[in-house]
């Protein structure tokens, strides 16, 4: 793996026009801070233009030299501290941009100081110098990047002071700030401190702690703490689990051997430093109320290097960097902070932290040499040595990828592992690098050179960095010239820069090394970063950015493509988030006679997961070929599947037949024979379509199809088409492509409402029809379907169509492929149709004789206990009551439902035939006190009423229902039950009979 790669990050260079000798420096959101040295306690004002372009806005007097400044985005002021008379102050600057206006006005005020209106309305043009007076000296300043809050270290403690925007009327609104909440920790003296979204960094010499202030709700436990101000978080204690324990004592041996320790997450609250809340806001209902959560402790110690034994090891540079969320506009309200990251280093290693739900190192960074400063940006690592400037590839965003997108790492899209290789793009020589600072695309460097090196540089020598000829120099005396220079760096365009590392990748692309993919993904990364800056949807690049994030997806599908690699299956998302079609990729990849040196996995990967989806582009039939012989050669089982692919169409038939015979011969199956007969449609050779056919049972060729479904249907827009294949089979042979739907189905392979839909367009029926291959469909599914839900569905949709047919007189357009006795014999959720039933039917001419296997369906579905008949009732309701369908219906529903007793009225007023069959098939058991208390009465009533003229009701009283009440009745109670007026000699028989009975008992 290549570890410099010697690219071009920086461009020109310029150098700032700075009057006195710099000491400290910092950006602002287009201007350069430069505080100089002790002797004139100033702050010069750089506006930066284009190309690092400096133009003097002016500068104003500090109170004393300046030990250490910040500048704030959001709200745009200037914090320093500054030193007087041996005592430090902080102070921070506002409104300073006046100073460009000429006016040279400037107001001094304590913090939180109440502004009187006729006061403050000076504000408008006048510098204000906000004092903000402390305990203790201040030591180290950060300003938060997102809300513009101050975080002050101070020796045991930290005090934070938010950004307050205080109106003073409706047309001035003047920034102030609050000192709100004070971390107190012992033994602690911060050397460096980070501060961003409520997230804290701080180092000593050796040690790094990593803090966030999290919100929580006062409760009632809480309110005595909550209004003195002081949250304790929670400490390790001796009486804790073993493994805390020890830990402890760890830590404990630690302390006094100097250990060097990392404690990530949740186990960092084991360092042992104590820290103590102590709020100083003026309570009110929103005041807010902070608990620590530990993210990270550190602590290293002076060891042995690789360069040799440092004695001034200490950490620097420590640095929270944020990154939003892409789909974001830049404006400072808006931006959502994505990530966070932190950043701090040791002389000879630099470590990069994400500081999320999980805190994990995810890049370390080994220097040359021994580093003066370093600073982190989205893109880059910028380290000053003493002699060189350092650039080096970060990992921040890949991790931000994944925060914003899970689910990034799959078949349509991809990025570039955070734990890709770190690696060096440009170690530049400086003469005596000091400080260095970075914003938006410049880099500011302050060297200082000794005297021999001034010396030295005065000979002529080759410089790697040419100054521009417009460069404005702040000193003409060469005899008086100090040896210190402030540059403005300007880093090349993003684009420029990818397009090096684009070309330069050329350089190990005919190695097939994984060097080539590592710069590729270098390039990648690069213009991801780019994209997720909060600037870009407004940039003037934005549409050369995009279109350069679709060249470095092809690149890197190329790559993955062409070389063998283990992450071969890189290449189908690459392609997919690059934008080429097919075509465009065969095109790059495959060139005429060359087909067997595409074979590498990740091409075959690509192509056959391309091939597999349902897509509406189509190859040509040269493009077609190509595809044919690369699968020939590297998967010929793939073959039919690639075969049946909406994207070959256009492919020939006859050269198709030649590659599946010569892998037939290898392995034959059922799959290759139905692919070849498709073909062989395709052709017109029916001879041959037959042989296939023919070659095996209806039964294992309706299995083959689930191998291979798109050789019936095909997705095209997102809806399910049928292909020709499935049109033949629908007048040659619908049996078998019912049978291949339901083995699809029943494999998964099709959903329910896919099928109605494929049957439908297969039969050419309009939305609301219903085709009857498709109701063979559902009925062919009833046999074979386990599932409940589907059952009923299924049960519902048939009935309703049997009910249609029914009510609207209207017979089926092709024969049904199973009848009634067909379904009864091979289906249970189709029953025995009962003998009252037969009986009804036979009664009379009803005028649905023509729909008579409707009928029986319909009826053999309810003679079943498979139906749901409370969700059938609608469906049922069309039929008419008038006629004997209609009776059985009812019947049949009153059956299901319990209603016995208005079943038997039913029967008897309209069918009394039929009345004792019903008895006997349905009144049994708990239900068969019906015949003595309900059906008896009802016959003894009925044939009073009618006399003689209703034989039916006195054969059946006399024949069926007297012989059964006899029999289960005793002689008391069988009297009881007879009429009053009853003729003796008709019941004798029966009263016989019942005394008999139980004389023989």
């Amino acid at each position: 793996m290549v570890q410099l790669y010697n690219l071009h990050p920086f461009g020109s260079q310029r150098v700032v026009p700075c009057k006195q000798e710099p000491a400290h420096f910092c950006c602002g959101q287009d201007v350069l801070f430069v505080a100089s040295t002790a002797a004139s306690c100033r702050v010069e004002v750089f506006a930066v233009r284009e190309q690092g372009r400096c133009e003097a806005l002016g500068s104003f007097a500090t109170l004393g030299p300046v030990l250490r400044m910040a500048h704030s985005s959001t709200g745009d002021y200037l914090v320093t501290i500054e030193e007087k008379s041996k005592a430090t102050f902080l102070r921070a600057y506002m409104n300073w941009r006046c100073m460009s206006a000429g006016s040279s006005r400037v107001c001094v005020r304590m913090v939180g100081h109440k502004m009187e209106e006729s006061y403050s309305e000076t504000l408008k043009e006048q510098m204000s110098v906000v004092e903000m007076p402390l305990s203790d000296p201040p030591l180290c300043i950060s300003c938060c990047p997102v809300n513009g809050d101050l975080l002050v270290g101070c020796k045991n403690k930290l005090v934070m002071f938010c950004l307050k925007y205080r109106v003073i009327n409706q047309n001035l609104t003047v920034l102030d700030f609050e000192r709100s909440l004070i971390l107190h920790i012992d033994n602690f003296i911060p050397a460096e401190v980070a501060f961003c979204a409520r997230h804290i960094a701080i180092t000593t010499e050796l040690d790094v702690l990593i803090l966030k202030l999290e919100l929580v709700q006062r409760s009632a436990d809480r309110t005595e703490q909550c209004a003195e101000g002081v949250s304790t978080p929670e400490k390790a204690v001796d009486g804790g689990s073993p493994s805390t324990h020890t830990l402890q004592l760890e830590l404990d041996e630690f302390i006094i051997c100097q250990k060097p320790v990392e404690l990530l997450g949740e186990e960092s609250k084991l360092c042992e430093i104590p820290i103590t809340l102590e709020s100083t806001e003026l309570p009110t209902e929103d005041t807010k109320h902070f608990q620590v959560q530990y993210l990270l402790f550190r602590r290293f110690t002076p060891d042995q290097s690789p360069f040799g034994f440092c004695e001034e090891t200490k950490l620097h540079s420590v640095q929270l960097l944020p990154i939003y969320q892409t789909a974001y506009e830049e404006t400072e309200n808006k931006r959502r902070l994505l990530s966070l990251f932190c950043f701090f280093s040791l002389p000879h290693v630099g470590y990069l932290y994400s500081i999320g739900k999980l805190v994990e190192l995810i890049s370390t960074y080994q220097y040359s040499e021994k580093s003066e400063q370093a600073v982190l940006t989205p893109q880059f690592l910028h380290v000053i040595t003493s002699q060189n400037l350092q650039c080096f590839t970060v990992r921040c965003s890949a991790a931000a990828a994944r925060d914003e997108d899970p689910y990034i790492d799959m078949t349509v899209k991809a990025c570039p592992p955070v734990t890709l290789d770190v690696c060096t793009l440009r170690m530049q020589l400086f003469i005596g690098p000091r400080a260095i600072c970075h914003f938006k695309n410049h880099i500011i460097l302050l060297t200082k050179a000794d005297t021999e090196d001034i010396t030295e540089r005065r000979k002529p020598t080759k410089r790697m960095l040419s100054r521009k000829a417009d460069s404005i120099k702040s000193r003409t005396n060469s005899e008086s010239e100090p040896g210190w220079n402030l540059y403005i760096i300007n880093t090349v365009s993003t684009i420029q820069l990818y397009r090096e590392m684009v070309d330069y990748s050329r350089t190990y692309e005919n190695v097939k090394t994984e060097s080539c993919i590592h710069l590729l993904s270098e390039a990648h990364l690069l213009i991801r970063a780019a994209i997720m800056d909060p600037h870009f949807l407004k940039s003037d690049e934005k549409e050369d950015l995009l279109r350069a994030f679709r060249e470095s997806c092809a690149f890197l599908g190329d790559c993955y493509s062409r070389f063998d690699t283990k992450d071969y299956h890189l290449a189908l998302p690459y392609y997919r988030m690059s934008g080429l079609s097919m075509t465009e990729v065969l095109k790059r990849l495959v060139s005429e006679g060359d087909e067997i040196q595409t074979c590498e996995r990740g091409f075959i990967f690509y192509l056959t997961h391309s091939l597999n989806e349902d897509s509406n582009e189509e190859l040509s039939k040269e493009s077609g070929n190509k595809v044919l012989q690369i699968f020939y050669l590297a998967d010929p089982v793939q073959l039919p599947h690639i075969l049946c692919s909406p994207c070959m169409r256009n492919i020939c038939p006859l050269t198709a037949v030649k590659y599946l015979q010569k892998v037939e011969k290898m392995m034959p199956s059922v799959v290759l024979t139905l692919t070849k007969a498709f073909l062989a449609l395709k052709m017109g050779d029916m001879m041959m379509y037959e042989r296939e056919m023919d070659s095996y049972k209806e039964t294992t060729l309706a299995c083959g199809f689930i191998g291979l479904p798109r050789l019936l249907r095909q997705r095209k827009e997102g809806i399910v088409r049928p292909t020709e294949f499935a049109v033949h089979l629908k007048e040659m042979q619908p049996g078998l492509l019912v049978a291949a739907i339901v083995a699809l189905h029943e494999n998964s392979k099709i959903e329910l409402e896919e099928a109605d839909t494929f049957f439908k367009m297969l039969c050419s029926s309009n939305e609301n029809s219903i085709p009857q291959l498709l109701v063979d469909f559902w009925e062919a599914l009833l046999v074979v379907s386990s599932q409940e839900e589907i059952l009923q569905e299924l049960l519902l949709r048939v009935t309703s169509q049997y009910v249609w047919r029914i009510s609207k007189k209207q017979l089926p357009e092709t024969k049904p492929l199973k009848t009634t006795e067909d379904l009864i014999n091979s289906c249970s959720h189709f029953g025995l149709i009962f003998p009252w039933v037969t009986s009804i039917m036979s009664v009379g001419c009803s005028s649905d004789k023509d729909y008579c296997e409707d009928i029986s369906r319909l009826q053999s579905l309810l003679c079943s206990q498979s139906i749901n008949i409370a969700s059938a009732l609608p469906v049922l309701e069309p039929l008419t009551e008038a006629d004997n369908v209609g009776l059985t219906i009812r019947v049949l529903c009153n059956t299901h439902l319990g209603r016995y007793e208005e079943a038997i009225d039913q029967l008897l007023t309209r069918c009394p035939d039929a009345a004792v069959f019903y008895a006997q098939q349905e009144l049994k058991g708990d239900n068969q006190a019906l015949w003595w208390n309900k059906l008896l009465p009802e016959l003894c009533k009925r044939t009073r009423l009618t006399g003689n003229d209703c034989p039916v009701l006195i054969s059946s009283l006399k024949a069926e229902t007297l012989s059964v009440v006899a029999m289960e009745l005793e002689l008391r109670d069988f009297l009881s039950l007879l009429p009053e007026d009853g003729t003796v000699a008709f019941f004798l028989p029966h009263l016989l009979h019942c005394s008999q009975r139980k004389l023989l008992t």
